[in-house]
């Protein structure tokens, strides 16, 4: 049975991902949603996985006929035990193989230190640190056999700059401490790890775009936070972690890459 890595190559596409194989979390949604039509129309064959079966067909179903055909889809919770190895797997046989992964799946849950559970806690790392870390264990031995690849985590300048929750911020900054880690561990084997740090994104139907909606005033203080006064838009984080699944970036590992189009402060409160 042929795989869809050789059903793709027969095509001939030739865009700079043409034939590789991606496996990206999160990606029926938001800045996961824009890694994956971003790969697929440069001719990557990508596998993804989101929480909810309709907006993965939202999404196969927004695609060009020579794009769908290069997609996998699986409804899981990157949480849950066994999801993201199970995930990677069969996404790996299914595409004949990977050259890269991208973690990008993530969230947050709970409020203040004081109101905040041990469960937000545990939640909001395995979330975050934890499922990257799973996908990065799965995913090592497909690129090993592959002759090397590239993984890119997604954090967010939380991981660097203090704001509400601590338990949101520690979990990403550990996620950029972990790649750190991980590109010296793995780099002998070709394979190079990554972390791009989103500043705030303005996505419909999200966070900034509801305040923008309901509380223009808050929304407009927030612009002075960026030197531009735009809030960053997910294809511009898309295009960086394209960069860095590329051979354009093969000089690059164990980086972490802000881009937030020079913001201060991650809420409209400051610090």
């Amino acid at each position: 049975m042929s795989t869809i890595r050789e059903t793709s190559a027969a095509g001939g596409r030739g865009g700079r991902f043409d034939g590789r194989r991606m496996v990206v979390t999160g990606g029926s949604r938001g800045l996961g949603e824009q890694v994956v039509r971003l790969l697929l129309s440069e001719g990557a064959c990508v596998a993804t996985c989101g929480r909810t079966a309709d907006h993965l067909d939202v999404l196969r179903d927004a695609l060009a006929p020579s794009d769908r055909h290069r997609l996998v889809t699986r409804v899981l919770d990157v949480v849950e035990a066994g999801a993201v190895e199970t995930f990677v797997a069969e996404a790996a046989e299914e595409l004949g193989g990977l050259d890269g992964a991208v973690a990008s799946a993530g969230g947050a849950r709970g409020r203040g230190l004081g109101e905040a559970t041990h469960q937000d806690w545990l939640a909001t790392w395995e979330m975050n640190a934890g499922h990257a870390a799973r996908l990065v264990g799965a995913a090592a031995p497909h690129l090993r056999a592959a002759g090397g690849g590239s993984v890119v985590v997604v954090s967010s300048i939380s991981g660097s700059r203090p704001g509400p929750q601590a338990q949101y911020g520690s979990a990403k900054a550990a996620q950029i401490h972990m790649v750190s880690s991980l590109a010296r561990e793995l780099g002998a084997d070709g394979i190079r790890v990554n972390a791009v740090s989103p500043g705030s994104m303005l996505i419909r139907g999200k966070r900034w775009d509801r305040i923008r909606e309901e509380d223009p005033a808050a929304f407009d203080r927030f612009r002075d936070e960026f030197p531009g006064r735009q809030l960053v838009e997910p294809r511009e984080v898309a295009d960086v972690i394209a960069f860095l699944l590329s051979a354009e970036s093969r000089g690059v590992t164990g980086a972490n890459i802000p881009v937030d189009r020079g913001q201060n402060a991650p809420t409209p409160d400051g610090y």
